[in-house]
């Protein structure tokens, strides 16, 4: 008698998958995932095809993807690494526009803002000193902008025009429950990547601000597989947290 077979893959999971390719053969650089998605991301990545990759409590220590430590990271030491570009930071976005530039502070005006946010924080940091990724569960015109309210992290565009100051400047990748999004264009502005299955490119291009770059074939994210459906539901998200983000 044969059990059950596994459930088909969730959205929330191709989520991850695309979250956690964006540290595939990283070595041994810190990854600093923000927000749940993410986390379980790099957490897999960790397990699976990037084994040297360094996760941290975002306090003082270093931990296996259990959580359990594995060694100290002092804060002189994590800034050695964000000043030298070993790290790679996965971001929220309350708006990005097409070359990339991410605004996490203020809707409106800055003097008058319709609405404050978090503010500024480490973004200019980040994504001058180290490659910085971006995730957005909810794809929608409200937050794929034609040109942000504030620039919080920097864009292709803005650091083009100062590159002394953005030599470790790169955006590997914008993750959206949509698809997944890059800059390899001519002018780096945001290309469609990758479509998660049961999305649509007419979707996609509805509900982004700016003239997106489609190329002919759009692959589809990748499935994962058998060993990393185990992980993300037995070993690193069991409770399934990752459906509270991103719905199927």
């Amino acid at each position: 008698m044969t059990g059950a077979p596994p459930r088909a893959p969730t959205r929330a999971e191709y989520c991850v998958i695309a979250c956690a390719e964006a540290w595939r053969d990283a070595g041994e650089i810190l990854a600093s995932p923000m927000g749940l998605i993410p986390s379980v991301g790099a957490r897999l990545a960790r397990l699976t095809f990037s084994p040297d990759l360094l996760l941290t409590d975002g306090e003082a220590m270093l931990v296996r993807p259990d959580g359990t430590p594995e060694g100290w990271l002092p804060y002189r030491q994590h800034l050695t690494l964000v000043s030298s570009g070993r790290r790679h930071v996965m971001m929220g976005a309350s708006q990005i526009d097409r070359f990339g530039n991410q605004n996490i502070s203020c809707i409106g005006d800055w003097e008058r803002p319709k609405r404050q946010l978090l503010g500024v924080r480490g973004a200019p940091v980040n994504t001058l000193n180290n490659p910085t990724s971006y995730w957005v569960p909810r794809h929608s015109r409200r937050v794929f902008v034609e040109k942000v309210d504030m620039v919080c992290g920097v864009g292709y565009d803005h650091a083009a025009a100062h590159p002394d100051t953005a030599r470790f400047h790169r955006i590997p990748r914008v993750v959206s429950d949509l698809g997944a999004f890059d800059f390899a264009t001519p002018d780096h502005s945001m290309r469609l990547a990758s479509l998660h299955p049961g999305v649509t490119v007419d979707e996609v291009r509805e509900a982004t601000g700016f003239d997106l770059v489609v190329p002919d074939e759009v692959r589809p994210t990748r499935d994962p597989t058998a060993e990393e459906l185990r992980l993300i539901r037995e070993v690193i998200d069991p409770v399934d947290s990752r459906a509270r983000e991103v719905g199927s």
